[in-house]
This record gives C-alpha cells, structure tokens and sequence, in this order.
C-alpha cells in the first residue's frame, strides 16, 4: 500500500483525497515540483537528488502565488527521504510535491485562501529516451511569457500550454516539441530544458526568453565546466538548431535526452554527439551516486 504526504501528515494513498470544490482544482493555481530518488543496485540505496532545490524553487514559486504553508525547506527535505523509505522503493522513482488553495471556495484571486501541500512517489524510469536520441518538432504554439504566465513558474494551468504543443508534435510523428517565444526565438521543449553544440561550445538560452529556470540544467552546466566545456547563455534562433553540432532536452523527467532530427531534418549525422554521451554518462553516475565530485548534489537515503 503506497504512503503519501497530505494534510501534514503520512496516510495511505486511498486517504489522500480532494474535493470537487477545492479552488486551485478549478482555477488552475497550484504550484508544484518534479523530483526524482535514484536506485543504485550495486549498494542498495537509494540517493535523493536535488531535494532542497527543489524546495528552494517551490518556495520561491509560492511567493509568485501568494501561499505559504506550515512546513519549512528543511521540513519537507526530512519529509520527502521518510516517504521514500517508507514506500520501500528499489527502483528509481518521481516524487510530485504539489500545493494548492485547499479552499471549497469559487473565484479566481491568490489572497484570502489557504495552502497546503501533497507529496507522493512512483516509480519512473526513463521519460523520454536517453539513448538512442528522439525527434522534435518546432511547434506552432508559442511559449507563454513572462508578463502572461510566467514560464519560470511551476504552475498547473501553464502546463496547457506544454500540453498543446507536446500533442501537437506526438499528432505528427516527433516524441517531443520545441516551443519558440515571442520574439521568435527557441524557448525550451515542452518541459524541458535545451542545449545545442557548436563549434564545442555548448548553448542554451537565457532565462529572459521565457524558460524554466531549471535545476537539471544548472547541473548540465556544472558538468561542462568541468569538462572544460564553454557555456553561453543567449538567444537562439530556430534554423539555429538545424545546423547544431548537436541537440539535447535536460529536466528531471528528461534526464539527459538526446535529439537527433528535428523538423524532419537529421541534426549533423543522425547520431547521438560526443559531448551529450560525456554529460550523460556524467550525469547518470553522479544521480546514483557513484561520482565523488557530485556527491552534493544527492542524498543518502536509508
């Protein structure tokens, strides 16, 4: 029988119920994280990775919001390990905090409700493939900006923009799409980060052009550097990624995932590139926690 976390408290999985009423249900004003704990076979444990940026990030996207709740970053850190071992997990797993206004009232504003947080694990491999590479499609629907929804917000009711353009690009034979902003230029995938490669040099755009200001792609960069890999934060423009070296998506779902043809046009060879295979390699060591110099990044569990 799976635990989850609900009002404050660990309860089965069954018990963990919300009303039809509940505000955020209808308006769409819940803020929540993706994590993920890594089974490692050879020791047996289990490694949590980027727990309290995660919460960090949930905090800062509660203020967007207007909530608070009663438990503290730290709080939810000591919560989230204790749910994962007492699920007994072996095998990696996604874990979904989520807060929303617990209120069975009607209208849409972000004062005057109450907030509370969810939390519940599942096990997850791979969310889109890590090995072999996969197809996009720049899609037709155009990324939220920040003066709409903001992208940098973990929101519930952005995620129909996400929703639009990922169907969009499964309706047309692609297993994920690129979404451009505004002004034109390459944003993210439809959650997930993007990096190109040219000329060594390893790109990904600013958090000015409406993306996620994601954890998975702090740590891409963190690796490069330590590859001796020059990073570049700027725009990036759509026929830019035809002629990439190389294309990957990064997040936690994502993980490390190759794009190997977009728009039907193969991106250099068709073959997953040298430099994503170092930082994937890199970076599936380091989740499980058999890489030294990341081991800040997880934490023991059990």
């Amino acid at each position: 029988m799976a635990i989850v976390y609900f009002e404050n408290k660990f309860v089965p999985e069954e018990e963990a119920k919300i009303s039809i009423k509940t505000n955020s249900f209808h308006y769409g004003t819940a803020v929540f994280e993706g994590i993920r704990a890594y089974y490692n076979k050879e020791n047996d444990k289990m490694y949590g990775l980027f727990f309290k940026e995660h919460y960090e990030r949930l905090f800062k996207n509660m203020k967007i919001l207007n909530m608070s709740i009663e438990e503290t970053i730290d709080q939810l850190v000591d919560i989230t390990a204790q749910l994962v071992k007492v699920n007994n997990h072996k095998e990696d797993v996604y874990i979904r905090p989520i807060v929303y206004f617990s209120d069975l009232a009607i209208g849409p504003k972000l004062i005057g409700y109450t907030a509370k947080i969810a939390i519940y694990t599942l096990p997850l491999g791979d969310y889109i493939d890590t090995d072999k590479g996969i197809k996009a499609k720049v899609s037709s629907w155009t990324r939220l900006n920040d003066n709409m929804i903001p992208p940098r917000l973990k929101v519930t009711g952005a995620y129909v923009n996400s929703a639009m353009a990922k169907t969009e690009a499964l309706l047309a034979g692609a297993e994920e799409a690129i979404v451009l902003n505004k002004n034109g230029y390459v944003s993210e995938g439809s959650a997930e980060n993007i990096f190109i490669v040219r000329n060594g040099k390893l790109i990904t755009p600013p958090v000015s052009d409406d993306i996620l200001e994601g954890i998975t792609r702090y740590a891409v960069m963190e690796i490069a550097r330590d590859l001796n890999i020059p990073v570049v934060e700027r725009s990036i423009s759509r026929t830019e990624l035809y002629v990439a070296d190389e294309v990957f998506f990064c997040g936690t779902g994502a993980q490390i995932s190759p794009v190997i043809e977009i728009d039907g046009k193969p991106i250099a060879d068709g073959k997953v590139g040298k430099i994503t295979k170092m930082i994937k390699d890199i970076y599936f060591d380091a989740v499980r926690g058999k890489n030294d110099k990341y081991k800040h990044w997880v934490i023991e569990i059990g």
